[in-house]
């Protein structure tokens, strides 16, 4: 069990991802098997079991022919590149003090070529992300307080799998305290492109250092997933 902790309290991430969070391993690197199949990528996606006693599978998720978010603001959730055959497994824990979730899509491709292609689709779009956005406050059925947010993107790599982050930091008006932070990894090995995307909400914080286990714990989510596609 991966086990990221509820918003209610400070989350103790351990290091099990060697790669991502600096820690030294033992573990030589996965070999790489050639081409990934869908079921392989089924089972390694994580259940809700598998990251804590309180997360769940939410009722509603994403359109099937769309990803999430990369820039956030108010950008649209980017389309899927090609024809892959996907597989989702949407996850979210709710606290007294916030939301947090784990949106994981793995997009099973033909070819490498076809992965690697995708990939660079979406790292074009993650490079024109602008760096800092201030957005006004917002009525109706898309109600929010106004914010500013900015967003970095870096490579990112595991093993076999290579790829970028894309981390964005939202500070809600001082009248209205509340932060969000948004990871969103994409990241390819062989035939398959893993879209994972890990955010967390909270209330009565106005605070960029408000989530300190933030970083560690998307570096967890997403190194474990990475780890057991060749378990």
């Amino acid at each position: 069990m991966v086990v990221i902790g509820r918003v209610v309290r400070v989350v103790v991430a351990a290091c099990a991802v060697a790669a991502f969070a600096g820690c030294s391993s033992d573990d030589p690197p996965a070999p790489d098997g050639g081409v990934i199949s869908k079921d392989a990528m089924q089972n390694a996606l994580l259940k809700a079991a598998d990251v804590g006693p309180t997360w769940k599978t939410p009722g509603e998720s994403a359109a099937p022919n769309q990803l999430v978010s990369i820039c956030g603001a108010d950008t649209p959730p980017v389309a899927i590149p090609g024809s892959p055959e996907i597989v989702s497994a949407p996850l979210s824990d709710e606290g007294a003090e916030g939301v947090q979730s784990l949106t994981q899509n793995a997009l099973v491709y033909e070819d490498t070529v076809s992965a690697a292609t995708a990939l660079a689709a979406l790292r074009t779009v993650a490079d024109a992300c602008v760096p800092s956005v201030s957005q006004p406050a917002k009525s109706g059925d898309r109600e929010e307080p106004a914010y500013t947010e900015t967003t970095s993107t870096a490579p990112l790599e595991q093993d076999a799998w290579t790829g970028f982050v894309t981390v964005r930091n939202k500070q809600y008006d001082k009248a209205h305290a509340a932060t969000a932070d948004v990871a969103v990894a994409a990241l390819a090995r062989g035939n398959v492109l893993l879209v994972d995307q890990y955010a967390i909400y909270r209330l009565g914080k106005s605070s960029a250092s408000a989530n300190p286990q933030f970083s560690a714990d998307w570096q967890k989510l997403v190194g474990t997933t990475l780890k057991r596609v060749d378990q």
